[in-house]
């Protein structure tokens, strides 16, 4: 019978991992997918280490997973090893048939000594229904384990001690512009620090290597296009605005990504009117949007505001309302509804 364990975390994985005492059952998912793959690598490398882990290794690929053949994978004893690993991807928990629920559970129960179950979520989220009780009893008996998006001090940390192992150095500062131009995912992170430490000329990495190299997320050229706005830099804009379309990007996320912007700098100016800065705004974006933003955007943000009023914000939001309701409602070229609104808002800046 599997002894059921104390609901954890990553910090419980890793203390599994160094003392070698694996539990039969794990969960993983979260928005981190390069730390999910690699600890899995990582779970892999242990329990599977020897000549004949080809045979000890049960893969489910989404879609793939029935419950007779789940039931002989984890009752498989292992050949010439002590281990055997089976992993399912992609299960999705709320919409198994009441048989398959009934049958997995009982399963998951009774996992022998010698395997390890790990079900990995990654486009199917991890959630299970309270009322199912038994059920959620089962899987509560292994280890869920969240791999989250990293906080900047975090990213800063890895990304130093990757670029250090190349022969580079980075800055703290040009860590963070990093995070932002890539949406701060690690698994982009890894491949732009590889072009990153091939291109840069010199030991430090620099904010104009990283502008040489990296290619930015829709956000940060968003972001790109409102910095313009808010400098009063409208060819600018309008140039990043034609360059993002001749890629083939989608006007309603631009327009989406711009009116999220512009409502960062409307509560900007409520923060400096208030005489408080950065601490306060962030913590008003973290309320209204459910997210801290990025240490960059709001710093940026900060700034920006500073030279915008605040009747041009407020007017600003309502001109972006006014183009998403006519974008989504009217048969106009929506390439052109946001060339008009980049236009109005240059009038707008003018005006104060």
């Amino acid at each position: 019978m599997a002894k059921k364990q104390e609901t954890g975390g990553l910090a419980a994985l890793k203390a599994d991992l160094k003392a070698q005492q694996f539990r039969r059952l794990y969960l993983f998912y979260g928005e981190e997918r390069y730390l999910l793959e690699h600890y899995l690598a990582l779970l892999q490398k242990k329990l599977l280490d020897g000549p004949a882990q080809d045979f000890n290794y049960h893969r489910f690929p989404q879609g793939s997973a029935e419950l007779q053949t789940l039931t002989d994978a984890v009752e498989s004893v292992p050949m010439m090893a002590e281990h055997t690993l089976v992993q399912v991807d992609d299960l999705d928990l709320s919409k198994l048939s009441e048989s398959f629920r009934d049958g997995l559970t009982a399963l998951l129960s009774d996992i022998p000594d010698y395997c390890t179950v790990v079900f990995v979520f990654d486009t199917v989220p991890y959630k299970v229904d309270g009322r199912q009780k038994k059920f959620k009893a089962a899987l509560e008996q292994g280890l869920a384990v969240e791999f989250a998006r990293q906080s900047q001090r975090d990213l800063t940390a890895w990304i130093r001690k990757h670029a250090l192992a190349a022969g580079k150095d980075i800055s703290d500062k040009a860590c963070e512009y990093l995070t932002f131009r890539t949406g701060g995912a690690m698994t982009t992170l890894a491949s732009e620090l590889d072009k990153l430490t091939a291109y840069a000329a010199g030991h430090e990495i620099t904010m104009q290597d990283i502008d040489a190299v990296v290619i930015p997320v829709l956000d940060a050229q968003v972001f790109d296009m409102t910095d313009a706005i808010a400098a009063g830099n409208f060819a600018k804009a309008l140039e990043v605005l034609h360059l993002l379309l001749s890629m083939q990007q989608e006007p309603i996320p631009i327009l989406a990504a711009i009116g999220s912007q512009m409502r960062r700098l409307y509560y900007a100016r409520v923060c400096l009117n208030a005489g408080k800065g950065d601490g306060a705004l962030g913590e008003l974006i973290k309320t209204a949007t459910g997210r801290a933003p990025h240490p960059y955007v709001l710093s940026k943000t900060v700034s920006a505001a500073r030279r915008l009023s605040d009747g041009f914000c407020r007017r600003a939001m309502k001109l972006c309302m006014e183009a998403d309701w006519q974008m989504k409602s009217s048969g106009d070229d929506p390439a052109r509804i946001l060339e008009l609104l980049l236009l109005t808002l240059r009038e707008e800046a003018r005006r104060g």
